[in-house]
């Protein structure tokens, strides 16, 4: 089955606005990665988390068990469930492009960027996290994925459109405040995270775009 056109502000990647946005993004990860490597913190990532401890005691709550319940196991689950319903649906190009979009995504991050920066997490984390920081694989993951599934399910669903971007913004903000709640991440992992996630997810999308050969 052929690819459906997907809607949505990255149906055209291949525009100036995309392409500028692509090189914004990537300034910024190399730019907090170099501010980085000396183990420098910026005086926002000591602000951020200061001013989330005045949070209340039930909104903090929430927050923890939100980075708990966008851990790897219920991405594994989603994930899953997503590749199964497209298979189901003999869309086959989705499926690859998925399927390489979330493990490309996992071996970026995890095994390459986050092994060549080395930054420690924040300390007194309010849940037990191993690895580096920098950057978020939660915000990068997040925005992959979500996003990803919002072009390809809108495509199939119009009249869905709004209410699956605007669940998805809200969810991915929510993952993102989850994570530096919880000092499992400084602000600036979230913000290269971010980054990170959206210029993947714009290649993806761009294969998953590309008109098939004559």
């Amino acid at each position: 089955m052929p690819a459906v056109s997907l809607p949505g502000p990255w149906n055209r990647v291949r525009t100036p606005f995309t392409a500028a946005a692509c090189i914004l993004a990537l300034l910024v990860v190399v730019g907090l990665g170099l501010n980085l490597r000396d183990g420098h913190t910026p005086a926002i990532d000591l602000a951020v988390l200061e001013d989330l401890r005045s949070l209340p005691p039930a909104l903090g709550w929430l927050l923890r068990g939100t980075y708990q319940l966008s851990g790897v196991h219920f991405t594994v689950v989603m994930v899953l469930a997503a590749l199964s319903f497209l298979t189901l649906k003999r869309s086959w190009r989705e499926v690859r492009v998925l399927a390489v979009a979330t493990a490309g995504i996992l071996l970026i991050v995890d095994r390459w960027l986050k092994p060549f920066f080395s930054r420690a997490r924040p300390p007194a984390s309010l849940l037990d996290v191993e690895g580096h920081s920098f950057p978020s694989g939660h915000a990068a993951g997040s925005v992959v994925f979500y996003f990803l599934m919002c072009s390809i399910l809108s495509a199939r669903y119009p009249r869905l459109t709004r209410p699956l971007y605007v669940g998805s913004v809200l969810w991915v903000g929510l993952v993102w405040l989850s994570s530096l709640y919880s000092r499992a991440h400084w602000f600036t992992d979230i913000v290269a995270g971010g980054c990170v996630g959206f210029l993947w997810l714009t290649l993806c999308l761009a294969w998953l775009h590309r008109r098939p050969a004559e």
